[in-house]
C-alpha cells in the first residue's frame, strides 16, 4: 500500500514528522484543527473502546456502536483507517509490538466491511505520541509508516498528529497534547476525547502488556461484526516473576519503571498498574484460569444501559 501524501503518491515514506512537514506543510494545519478542539468526555453508552495492542472495525450502521476510541497514548500512537466511501472504520492502539500485522489487519478489515462500496479511499490517520527524551513516539511513527506504505493498495494520509505537532513545551519538560480520540462512526469526525470507563476486563486485557509471550506481542481484534458483540481472548501469558515483589514497591518505583513515559503519566497510571499486577498473581496461566474451555469472552449491548454485558456465546 503506498501512502499518498496531499494526493501525491509517495515515491520515499517520510519516516519522521520533521520530513513529512519538509515535503508537506498542510499537515501542520491539520494537526492544528484536532488540537483546537475541545476534548470530550464519552460514557460507556454506545463507546466501543479500544485498549492498548488492540484494534477493532465496525461500520456506520452498527447499532451496538456509536463511538470507537481509545486514549491513555502517551508514546503510543492510536492510528485509523476509513474507507471514504463505506464509512467503515478500523481503530488501533499501537505501542510498536505487532505493527506491520496490525496495519495488515486493520486494511483488510476495512476491505471487507467496504465490500459493495466500489467508490471511496482508504483514509489514514494518526494520533499520539510526542517529543519525549528517548524518542520512542519518532521510532514509532516512522514503523507505522513503513508498515503501510508495504502494503499493495493506495491509502491517503489525511492527519498526523504526533511526535514535535502534538507537544507541549510548556513548564519545561515535553508532554503530549492529545492522547486520545474518538471517531463518530456515523459522521465520520475524529474528535480529542478520554474515556473513564474503558470497558469490561481491563486487569485481564492490560496483563499482556507488562507480561511475556507470543500472544503478548500481538495487536489483537477485539470486536465481532457479525453478531455486534465485543471479543476478549483467549489468549495466554507467561507468568510474571517476581510479581509479589512488585506489589511491594511504592508508587513511585511503579510509576518509574514499568511506564515509559512517567513524567507525563494520568494520575490513574499507578493504580490501574497495581490492579493488573494483582490479576497476573491471581492468575499466572491464564489458558487455564481464565480461558479454560479455550473460548472468548462476549459481552453484548445492554439495550437499557447501552453497556456490555457477558454473555454466554
Amino acid at each position: 500500500m503506498v501512502v499518498v501524501l496531499n494526493g501525491v503518491l509517495a515515491d520515499e515514506c517520510p519516516t519522521s514528522v520533521r520530513a513529512l512537514l519538509a515535503a508537506h506543510p498542510g499537515y501542520r494545519d491539520a494537526a492544528a484543527q484536532l488540537l483546537a478542539a475541545a476534548a470530550r468526555v464519552v460514557g460507556p453508552p454506545g463507546l466501543l473502546y479500544v485498549g492498548q495492542r488492540e484494534l477493532a472495525a465496525v461500520v456506520p450502521h452498527d447499532k451496538n456502536v456509536s463511538i470507537i476510541g481509545s486514549d491513555d497514548a502517551t508514546s503510543c500512537i492510536i492510528v485509523v483507517v476509513r474507507h471514504s466511501g463505506s464509512g467503515a472504520v478500523s481503530l488501533a492502539h499501537l505501542d510498536g509490538s505487532g505493527t506491520a500485522e496490525a496495519a495488515a489487519t486493520m486494511v483488510a478489515r476495512v476491505q471487507q466491511l467496504a465490500v459493495g462500496y466500489p467508490e471511496g479511499r482508504l483514509e489514514l490517520q494518526l494520533v499520539g505520541g510526542f517529543t519525549d527524551p528517548h524518542r520512542y513516539s519518532d521510532e514509532l511513527f516512522a514503523n507505522i509508516m513503513l508498515s503501510f506504505h508495504r502494503l499493495s493498495e493506495e491509502i491517503d494520509l489525511t492527519l498526523a498528529c504526533c511526535c514535535e505537532l502534538n507537544t507541549a513545551l510548556g513548564g519545561g519538560s515535553p508532554a503530549p497534547l492529545v492522547t486520545g480520540v474518538g471517531v463518530d462512526i456515523r459522521a465520520g469526525d475524529l474528535f480529542p476525547a478520554n474515556f473513564p470507563d474503558k470497558g469490561p476486563e481491563q486487569p485481564l486485557r492490560g496483563a499482556r502488556h507488562i507480561t511475556g509471550g507470543l500472544h503478548s506481542a500481538q495487536v489483537l481484534d477485539i470486536y465481532d461484526n457479525g453478531v455486534g458483540m465485543l471479543r476478549i481472548g483467549p489468549f495466554n501469558y507467561e507468568p510474571l516473576r517476581g510479581v509479589d515483589l512488585w506489589l511491594e514497591q511504592s508508587d513511585d518505583f511503579i510509576l518509574q519503571h514499568l511506564s515509559t513515559t512517567p513524567a507525563v503519566e494520568g494520575p490513574h497510571f499507578v493504580h490501574n498498574i497495581r490492579v493488573t499486577l494483582k490479576f497476573i498473581q491471581q492468575h499466572p496461566f491464564p489458558a487455564v484460569t481464565v480461558f479454560p474451555d479455550n473460548r472468548p469472552h462476549y459481552y453484548r449491548r445492554d439495550e437499557q444501559t447501552g453497556c456490555w454485558v457477558p454473555v454466554r456465546f
